[in-house]
């Protein structure tokens, strides 16, 4: 019988190992995907638009850096295949990008951006520039109940 508590216990911190975080007091569970691939060529690219300082992605990174978004941590253009993402949790696989006049891309290659990110195992979060800049407590909202939708787990009732 202790043979059989010793391996529930290792279950147990298995369980919780998985939790990222919890929202809402719903626990979100990591999803890390690995080896994503990766153009070196747009590193020059990838400067130049970090220091443009987008409206939209600046008020954005505002309520999310420094793992202030329910200690979940962003990072900020992401080269991901030959595309730079504008926001990326590695811990979730969840990339987020903001659509709009500030884009560059038109919709036929947003459709075919995100079907690459999903074809990788990655999660797509799509934000428009004009709801960035005008109802931002809304898309953060939003953004919440997607991770909740996407990655909530149900928890082992032994390890509650």
């Amino acid at each position: 019988m202790k043979e059989k508590s010793g391996s529930s216990k290792n279950s147990k911190k298995t369980d919780i190992d998985q939790i990222l975080t919890y929202i809402n007091d719903v626990p979100i569970r990591r999803n890390f995907v690995d080896n994503l691939p990766s153009n070196p060529k747009l590193k020059v690219l990838l400067i130049k638009k970090r220091r443009a300082g987008i409206l939209s992605e600046v008020l954005f990174w505002m309520q999310i850096r420094a793992k202030s978004f329910h200690k979940i941590d962003f990072e900020r253009q992401m080269i991901i295949g030959d595309y730079i993402v504008d926001f990326y949790v590695k811990n979730l696989g969840l990339v987020i990008e903001i659509d709009g006049a500030n884009h560059n891309k038109n919709q036929v290659e947003d459709g075919v951006e995100h079907e690459f990110l999903e074809s990788l195992g990655l999660q797509v979060f799509r934000i428009k520039d004009a709801d960035v800049r005008n109802k931002l407590p809304e898309v953060m909202e939003n953004l919440e109940k997607f991770i909740v939708l996407n990655y909530k787990i149900t928890p082992n009732p032994e390890i509650l």
